[in-house]
């Protein structure tokens, strides 16, 4: 059975009253809630737990790891971040949501920056499917409109993505690539942009489709990790050194 490790900092959740009400149980407890529900076997963990509760047990069960993060990037743990990266290079998937470019893990994979333009002005964002015949796209129509959502515009400095899933459309004028994948050694990922912690963007039914099939999506593929380093001859080499 797939099973699925939600991660969230859980800080806004703490120190906010907005947040508290729109997410009692946390933004990970919302989303672990939904992913169970479509039958898939999800647990929590938080910056604060020990080991903020990515153990190598945890790490090691993980097929997909969903991460949601924003006041606390730099809190993480190098160390985690190191095994985190590792899994996703054995083939665990990582499913990277909304402030979460900004995180340690990602922009380790990516490489890049991760900076972007970003504005909170209880703006319209219409997420217009570009890539109809995607897993990732399934049960969504032409786009999904979002009342109110952070902007975030571009440029965002992100490698040249494998695929382009979703592109943004903001009321202020602004576009993004809200929506892309990457491969990484043996792991898929997923960066999804929407879900800023003061609008109620993880209810909304189609969000959750999305986050859902990029999970099934993102699982594990079964093969074994590449092996590297000096390897000996599959046949004779005739005339070659002994």
């Amino acid at each position: 059975m797939l099973k699925v490790t939600v991660w969230n900092e859980n800080r806004h959740e703490q120190n906010n009253p907005v947040v508290s009400e729109i997410y009692p149980t946390g933004i990970h407890g919302t989303i672990a809630q939904f992913l169970q529900a479509e039958g898939i076997e999800t647990t929590t963990a938080t910056l604060d737990e020990p080991e903020h509760g990515l153990t190598d047990e945890v790490l090691a069960t993980t097929d997909v790891l969903v991460w949601w993060g924003h006041l606390a990037h730099e809190e993480v743990n190098d160390e985690i971040v190191k095994k985190v990266q590792q899994r996703v290079l054995e083939g665990m998937g990582l499913i990277v949501l909304h402030s979460g470019h900004f995180s340690k893990i990602f922009k380790t994979l990516m490489g890049t920056s991760c900076d972007l333009k970003w504005r909170e002005a209880d703006e319209k964002e219409r997420l217009w499917v570009v890539s109809p015949g995607h897993r990732i796209t399934e049960g969504i129509s032409e786009y999904i409109e979002l009342e109110k959502e952070e902007m975030y515009g571009e440029h965002f400095d992100i490698p040249q993505p494998d695929e382009l899933i979703f592109t943004s459309w903001f009321e202020g004028g602004e576009v993004f690539r809200s929506g892309v994948t990457y491969t990484r050694g043996n792991g898929k990922v997923f960066y999804f942009r929407p879900g800023h912690e003061t609008y109620p963007t993880y209810h909304n039914e189609q969000i959750q489709r999305v986050i859902i099939n990029a999970v099934k999506w993102a699982q594990p593929v079964k093969r074994e990790r590449p092996v590297y380093g000096n390897a000996k001859p599959l046949e004779e080499i005739k005339g070659g050194q002994q």
